[in-house]
């Protein structure tokens, strides 16, 4: 397969404007069709992991917990994009043949199978199947159908099927409302929340009316500046933009003071520049509200040094100083945000409590890697380095990113006892922006 893959990168275009079209169309019919063999491969490999941890005594409810990381890290994308993968191949081999047919075929997309699978989730498997039959078995009509007008067709076919199932499928998804945040280009965040339509609508609504009232103010600001002012100034009321939270941002003493340039880390976030974490830390300071923490790592190897713990958790300034340098979730390609501090080593397994042995995971990456025959441990030696061995042999490595301004230091000779400097040094800003509520 790797030769096909070697053979297409050797490849050179058409020479003339038809013979591209016709190319573009044949790849893209290529991808649909690898996209339907690779869900046909998930749902094999999870059979197959299933029948076997049968065998070995594993109890039904625990079966198949790491076939998701496993696709994921094969992937190169997250767990919960495996676990998706995974659900879909299952979905389309068992319950929906004609839209499995379609997607081998290259006549539709991974994307439409996806929306035909989502809509027909809460019905049962004859009527799901029954919607397959109507939508997906006329394939040049499939074809045709856009993504909106495909899941419309599928909502409204599941809603006369069975009315009783989407009733409730719509309370479930009042019951899981909720509200991320992900970053957006030019250092900005985008704040997405997920609401019964009847309170978005009103929520929408009522920054709407502020625009008009600004706006018979004589408010220079654009109407998206208005209601996105009136978001926060009513969430934490703060109409000056003075944020009264908390936040980590960290920071080397270089950057801090001026004398250099590079990134500092906001935790939360990501990456920011330099000149909005000295903003930042500077509006703290001038309120009176910033507090600052300096911890210390070895120029050679950049290890912390002295916080060591002989607690079976994480706690306090390790657990803070673990979360701070890995950000996110130490899994490759997962980037999900932190919900444990864990062992790779495990402490039952004399696995000890310290910043080696220490890594920040999401709930389902921290879940997979205990199921059978995942091993994880810290690779000694290499600074913050985890190596994560799949029940199938493969071996990953995950690294730690590097600290905020850090510089390559020389190594050093054996023996020879490292010197803490300023370059070495990061500095861990607590900020509160606002009224003080606890002691930074």
């Amino acid at each position: 397969m790797l030769a096909w893959v070697e053979q297409l990168a050797a490849s050179a275009g058409p020479d003339n404007d038809k013979a591209r079209v016709e190319m573009l169309g044949a790849l893209e019919r290529l991808v649909c069709a690898a996209t339907g063999l690779q869900a046909d491969v998930a749902a094999d490999l999870d059979t197959s992991v299933r029948r076997v941890e049968a065998d070995h005594g594993v109890p039904t409810d625990r079966q198949g917990r790491g076939v998701a990381a496993e696709v994921a890290l094969a992937c190169r994308e997250s767990p919960r994009r495996g676990r998706q993968r995974v659900g879909l191949g299952r979905i389309l081999r068992d319950e929906m043949p004609c839209t499995r047919r379609a997607l081998r075929a290259g006549r539709t997309t991974g994307w439409k199978a996806t929306i035909l699978a989502r809509e027909t989730a809460s019905l049962s498997l004859a009527d799901r199947q029954a919607i397959d039959r109507r939508l997906a078995a006329d394939t040049p009509r499939l074809e045709k159908m856009g993504d909106r007008q495909l899941e419309g067709a599928a909502r409204g076919l599941a809603s006369e099927l069975d009315p009783a199932a989407c009733v409730l499928r719509r309370r479930i998804a009042e019951s899981e409302r909720r509200v991320t945040l992900r970053p957006a280009p030019d250092i900005m965040s985008r704040l997405s929340t997920e609401l019964p339509v009847a309170k978005g609508v009103a929520v929408f609504k009522a920054l709407s009316d502020v625009v008009e009232w600004a706006r018979a103010g004589g408010d220079p600001r654009t109407r998206g500046q208005v209601m996105a002012d009136t978001l926060v100034g009513r969430v934490l009321g703060a109409a000056d933009g003075v944020v009264p939270v908390e936040v980590g941002l960290v920071v080397s003493d270089e950057v801090l003071f001026g004398t250099r340039d590079d990134s500092a880390h906001l935790d939360g976030y990501g990456p920011i520049p330099a000149e909005l974490a000295r903003e930042l830390a500077g509006r703290a300071a001038a309120h009176d509200l910033a507090g600052l923490r300096r911890l210390y790592r070895r120029p050679s190897d950049g290890q912390l040094v002295a916080m060591d713990s002989r607690s079976r958790r994480f706690r306090g300034g390790l657990a803070r100083f673990i979360r701070l340098c890995d950000r996110v979730c130490r899994t490759p390609w997962c980037d999900a945000p932190i919900r444990h501090t864990d062992h790779p080593e495990p402490a039952a397994h004399a696995g000890e409590t310290s910043d080696v042995n220490g890594q920040c995971l999401c709930e389902q990456c921290n879940d997979g890697k205990e199921a059978p025959g995942w091993r994880v441990r810290p690779v000694r030696g290499d600074p913050h380095t985890i190596e994560i061995r799949t029940p199938t042999g493969r071996v990953y490595r995950s690294q730690a990113p590097a600290a905020p301004g850090r510089r390559p230091q020389r190594a050093l000779a054996g023996g020879e006892v490292p010197r803490l400097d300023r370059r070495s040094s990061l500095s861990v800003s607590s900020i509160e922006c606002g009224p003080r509520s606890r002691s930074a």
